[in-house]
């Protein structure tokens, strides 16, 4: 198992140091180093982005610095709704104890002022969000999103 992580460890560094300042084409798994080594190949491919991005804890990190692949510090509403849905299961848990480093990348990414304000809204609007486990991804975004546009106090901005 080490020599495994040892070798995508070896190989995401020299993809890292090759890779262009640039942002490349990612997949369904979002930006990250995952994205840096498979790109926006379709299909099971995008099982091993996703778990390269979960398994170094870089993607996070990357919405946040605008590395990795990852775009610049603000984007506009589709890239909100994009990290939302590729982070869902970490921006859930973050809503429902109202903070944590999902809410801080996505409190940067769609420009609002307070990571703690946003996080604290979020929570108390957490069965609004997810009002059952089956709730699909394109209405957890879109709430999240109605909610961080129509909250005046969290002075959200979305890259303008």
């Amino acid at each position: 198992m080490k020599k495994i992580v040892l070798a995508a460890t070896l190989c995401a560094a020299a993809l890292f140091a090759t890779t262009s300042a640039s942002a490349q084409a990612y997949g369904d798994a979002g930006c990250g180093l995952g994205s840096m080594i498979f790109g926006d190949q379709p299909g099971v491919v995008q099982i091993l982005a996703a778990t390269t991005n979960g398994t170094f804890g870089n993607q996070t990190f990357g919405i946040t610095t605008g590395t990795s692949n990852c775009g610049g510090l603000s984007g506009d509403v589709a890239s909100v709704e994009n990290y939302i849905v590729t982070n869902r299961h970490a921006v859930a848990t973050d809503a429902a104890r109202g903070g944590g480093d999902a809410i801080e990348s996505l409190t940067v990414l769609a420009g609002c002022a307070d990571a703690g304000l946003v996080g604290s809204t979020l929570q108390s609007h957490f069965e609004f969000i997810f009002p059952d486990a089956g709730v699909s991804d394109s209405s957890v975004s879109t709430s999240i999103i109605e909610i961080l546009q129509h909250e005046e106090t969290l002075a959200c901005t979305f890259g303008a």
